[in-house]
């Protein structure tokens, strides 16, 4: 497992429904991409400007991308207007998470 998740456990955690991920998100980024960690939260890079949801979309769809799931499996669950959310990849184990990132 890379350094960089494991100094951040609290961005990862199991629940029933799946992983919840502590997202830190940079909107307008040259592309979108998984960009370390940031305090306790994970890290993204948005190519998507923060208007009308537009960076939550691309999040989320960057997120079921990597994830394999369909788009309604992942969930903004807080911080709609804010960089700092909540996502639910539903029927993902955190355990998963945890080892995809440690492979970029």
């Amino acid at each position: 497992m890379s350094s960089s998740v494991r100094k951040s456990p609290a961005s990862i955690q199991e629940s029933p429904a799946g992983a919840v991920l502590t997202i830190h998100v940079q909107p307008k980024a040259s592309k979108t991409e998984y960009a370390g960690v940031h305090g306790a939260a994970l890290k993204f890079r948005v190519a998507a400007p923060p208007v009308e949801g537009a960076a939550n979309e691309a999040l989320c769809a960057h997120l079921a991308e990597r994830f394999g799931l369909p788009k309604k499996a992942v969930v903004l669950l807080s911080g709609q207007g804010s960089r700092h959310k909540r996502v639910l990849l539903t029927g993902v184990s955190a355990q998963r998470v945890k080892d995809l990132f440690a492979s970029i």
